[in-house]
């Protein structure tokens, strides 16, 4: 495989030692009729959930179990489920930087729906990790405050943008985290001041915690500005004249390489790549930093198309691409 991941911002994954399938022996196993399980408040369906439903991208099979949580004490009920009956999870937001497998994931996708918005005071705004980061863009804005213009644009939760640090224009979520609550693998909630937490070009502290479960909610603390609206604006009009918005994508595919001034997008298109297809799955002839599936592409479509495009940069250019999306493996 090019690439493999065990966590992710939008998406968390939890490895188990064991990860047999569940052996019911009470009264809440799973109904073979229906194929789904009530525990604790909380409804799982079983091996009925597309991946490819809760990813941009379209692509992925059934995971083997799927639940919905809509805030924290659900989430972190689900994690408990899932380390008790020794079955490994993917925490989900919007799916937007995820390749699933066709295989599927033989786990449990839990799908973030914590999508509360509390105004603290002027400024001050405590969202649910699930909220659309691109909803909470456009609402700051025209309340009067800045540092959120890029947000418009990005198709992902808030825990996404937080766990990879989103940014663009110049902008980037850290500039305005006042703090992160999390949950942790013991299931206990933390919060984390901004003073405790480091953060990089879409990197922060939260990728190397081994102790995370999940983001669960971040606060913001923005600044007023009459020109916010207008350059959020200027920021959507630039977006819509260069990257595929109407497609259906992941978003960027690669990191811009941090020890070059050259963008991942420009070095694919100077190789000659914009339009290369593998299957259903192409290079965006609008912005070549955006894979394309075109219908009906398939992992192996994507994940080939990936590690094609890597080999011709670095032939070419001398240049190691790394991705910026994720990668699931089934098992």
């Amino acid at each position: 495989m090019p690439f493999s991941i065990t966590h992710n911002a939008h998406v968390l994954l939890q490895p188990v030692r064991n990860t047999s399938p569940l052996v019911c022996s009470h009264t809440n196993c799973f109904n073979k009729k229906e194929q789904t399980q009530n525990w604790n408040g909380l409804k799982f369906i079983r091996r009925n959930k597309l991946l490819k439903d809760l990813s941009t991208w379209g692509i992925g099979g059934p995971c083997n179990y799927f639940v919905q949580v809509f805030d924290q004490s659900q989430l972190v009920s689900a994690i408990r489920y899932c380390h008790e009956h020794s079955v490994r999870y993917v925490v989900i937001g919007k799916g937007s930087n995820c390749l699933f497998d066709d295989l599927g994931f033989d786990g449990c996708a839990i799908l973030n729906r914590i999508e509360f918005l509390e105004r603290k005071e002027s400024g001050i705004y405590r969202v649910g990790s699930g909220f659309r980061f691109n909803s909470l863009g456009m609402q700051c804005c025209t309340e009067g405050f800045t540092g959120l213009e890029f947000a418009a644009g990005i198709p992902g939760t808030v825990g996404g943008a937080v766990y990879m640090n989103a940014g663009a224009s110049g902008q980037e979520t850290a500039g305005v985290i006042d703090s992160v609550d999390i949950v942790t693998l013991g299931g206990k909630l933390q919060r984390v001041s901004r003073n405790d937490l480091k953060f990089g070009y879409r990197s922060s502290s939260f990728q190397d915690m081994k102790d995370l479960a999940a983001i669960v909610a971040v606060t913001f603390q923005l600044q007023e500005s009459t020109s916010a609206r207008r350059k959020q604006r200027e920021y959507l009009e630039r977006r819509r004249m260069t990257q595929p918005l109407g497609e259906r994508t992941a978003g960027s595919v690669f990191r811009n390489p941090s020890d070059k001034e050259v963008a991942a997008a420009e070095l694919i298109e100077r190789a000659g790549l914009k339009g290369f297809r593998v299957g259903g799955a192409m290079v965006s002839n609008i912005h070549a930093n955006f894979f394309v599936n075109t219908g009906g592409s398939t992992s192996r479509d994507m994940l080939n198309l990936i590690a094609f495009v890597k080999e011709k940069v670095d032939q070419k250019f001398g240049v190691q691409l790394k991705e910026e999306v994720q990668y699931f493996h089934p098992q």
